[in-house]
């Protein structure tokens, strides 16, 4: 079963640049990865500081794969200062 999630986080006003390259370095690898269907970074014109995540995984196990990967440990040991809030969702696609 495709799994897809929406990622949202809300950099401080003094770590958008910092912010903004953690999340752009783990693209590159994710998107490399066994099960990865889609793995994007966007960032919000009218809110700079405001980045979305929309990635899709094989299955279960291909996102499990992805949370345990060297690139997925660093981010998750560095986003907290840089980030004033992160929330996500899961998405189903309807067509």
């Amino acid at each position: 079963m495709i799994i897809t999630k929406k990622v949202v986080f809300i950099a401080k006003d003094d770590s958008i640049k910092e912010l903004k390259s953690l999340l752009t370095d783990m693209v590159k690898p994710s998107q490399a990865e066994k099960g990865c269907l889609l793995y994007e970074i966007y960032q919000i014109n009218e809110k700079p500081n405001t980045f979305v995540v929309i990635e899709s995984w094989e299955n279960e196990a291909a996102l499990d794969g992805h949370k345990n990967s060297s690139h997925y440990a660093h981010y998750k040991a560095h986003f907290e200062p840089y980030a004033a809030d992160k929330y996500s969702d899961e998405l189903t696609a309807l067509a």
